[in-house]
């Protein structure tokens, strides 16, 4: 019998489901709303069961807890989605399922299906949509210790034309997510981020911002890549503006030895899918783990 992989892509505004073969082609998939946990998870759970898979890998909007000797490993933290916060995502699963589950974040299961696909070894995945959020593999390996990654929250310096803006992340104000994930835009404008002209100076600002979290992942990890996903950038003129303001404030001081169009990229997944990959990847490597 053919193996099937199972993948969970747990956002705050939808779940993705599917089912994957061996060389992690999509079988069959599902999009359901992120509504209340106990609806989301029950239609989750029903979509597993009428299709049966060897493990799975769930990648989960965030914070979540993914120490498994901690009290609370697999639950989604603290949240600000409403109903969310502290609810137990991969024990009700597990107890529903049977199955051999991996827990990890969204943008780590992106991250490893861009790995998997590009064939690199050391790769950052940032995502920059209603929020932000990072991921980033190193040999195959998550980066992390305590807990994962929240690189979506460090702070930035301010672009000399948005002082006066506070930003939206309800814990810090003006950190990257607070300035500039997709929220911000509307906060600014007034208009939701894909009615905005493209000449529109709020796309300097964003480039500013996203490209100082580029500087900062080169200088702290040196990666071979560093892939920009999510809403925001869909917007076709963003990487390019991204990739200027890394040059500038880079400023000569680290020599990046590949093109900037290889280093600095968008996902190499349409519609941003590399979590579904990711996932895949990561349920098989469980399975046979366990064989």
């Amino acid at each position: 019998m053919t193996n099937h992989y199972g993948s969970i892509e747990a956002g705050g505004t939808k779940f993705v489901l599917a089912i994957g073969d061996e060389q992690f082609n999509i079988l069959k998939t599902n999009q359901i709303p992120t509504t209340s946990p106990e609806e989301t998870i029950t239609r989750t759970i029903e979509f597993f069961k009428e299709n049966p898979v060897k493990s799975l890998a769930v990648g989960s909007f965030g914070p979540i807890d993914i120490k498994p000797e901690s009290a609370t490993y697999g639950y989604i933290t603290t949240t600000p989605k409403a109903g969310w916060a502290n609810v137990d995502l991969l024990g009700k699963l597990k107890a529903a399922l049977d199955i051999p589950m991996v827990f990890t974040t969204d943008v780590n299961s992106s991250a490893y299906g861009e790995m998997i696909v590009t064939g690199g070894k050391s790769l950052v995945y940032f995502t920059i949509g209603t929020g932000i959020g990072g991921g980033a593999v190193q040999d195959g390996k998550f980066i992390g210790g305590f807990s994962h990654a929240e690189m979506g929250h460090q702070y930035v310096k301010r672009h000399p034309d948005d002082l006066n803006f506070a930003g939206v992340c309800p814990f810090h104000g003006d950190c990257l997510e607070g300035v500039a994930a997709g929220p911000s835009l509307e906060a600014r404008l007034g208009i939701r981020g894909e009615d905005i002209p493209a000449d529109s100076k709020v796309w300097d600002i964003q480039a500013f911002y996203i490209a100082q979290i580029a500087v900062n992942t080169t200088l702290a990890l040196a990666p071979e890549k560093i892939v920009f996903g999510g809403g925001v950038m869909t917007q076709t003129h963003m990487i390019e503006r991204v990739r200027k303001e890394f040059t500038k404030l880079m400023a000569g001081y680290v020599h990046v030895p590949y093109l900037l169009t290889d280093y600095i990229m968008t996902p190499s997944v349409a519609n941003n899918g590399s979590a579904t990959i990711g996932n895949f990847a990561l349920a098989k490597d469980l399975d046979e783990k366990n064989y």
